[in-house]
């Protein structure tokens, strides 16, 4: 894991929220951009705050990882 942008600091980047997502903005989710070989991962409800950023494989492996069971 890289924590590797500073709160509030979005380079730019396009955030995408989960479809099982409510769009209400007192929804609990996290939402995630990818760029510069990374995936940027922030809370929804604190955008302004600090942002994770992973490694594509770290990313793949997680997300496959949920899947399983």
């Amino acid at each position: 894991m890289i924590s590797d942008l500073h709160a509030g600091d979005d380079h730019g980047l396009k955030w995408s929220k989960s479809s099982y997502s409510s769009n209400s903005s007192e929804a609990d989710c996290v939402e995630v951009a990818t760029a510069c070989g990374l995936v940027h991962v922030r809370d929804s409800k604190s955008v302004p705050g600090p942002h994770l950023g992973f490694t594509p494989t770290t990313w793949e492996n997680f997300v496959a990882h949920l899947s399983v069971g």
